[in-house]
């Protein structure tokens, strides 16, 4: 298992992979970073986007992810999301609905409120989940 890093995806309603990979690229906070065999640890909160999955020098599947956090060490990736996806099973057309609402909660919430923050917050989950949804299709 060397040259291998195992791979975990906790939501909270399920263990949603568990597997061997070459590489995985997390979406942190700070950028997107890449988890090999033998990695430094580290703990990172993990923003709205996409987690590559790499097998043979290619991406072998991707999932969106809303957020959460991920613990890294020498031999695992352990990504703890809010809620995750496989990109193969995202709609186009509702993720573009989702912005568009999102979009309309914020420029009708009042400047610095709760409402405002929390309509960012699903602004910016929308552009991600847009994002990746765009990626199926590729």
């Amino acid at each position: 298992m060397a040259d291998k890093v195992q791979f975990e995806v906790v939501t909270p309603t399920q263990l949603l992979r568990n597997e061997e990979a070459d590489m995985v690229v997390v979406p942190g906070a700070d950028g997107d970073f890449g988890v090999l065999p033998n990695h430094a640890p580290v703990l990172s909160s993990v923003r709205p986007g996409t987690v590559d999955i790499h097998e043979d020098g290619k991406v072998r599947d991707r999932l969106f992810v809303r957020g959460g956090f991920a613990e890294v060490t020498g031999e695992r990736c352990v990504l703890l999301a809010e809620e995750a996806v496989p990109v193969s099973e995202l709609d186009s057309a509702e993720a573009e609905t989702a912005l568009s609402e999102a979009n309309d909660r914020l420029g009708n919430a009042e400047a610095d409120s709760v409402e405002h923050k929390n309509a960012l917050t699903d602004v910016r989950v929308a552009e991600a989940m847009v994002r990746a949804a765009g990626m199926a299709s590729d």
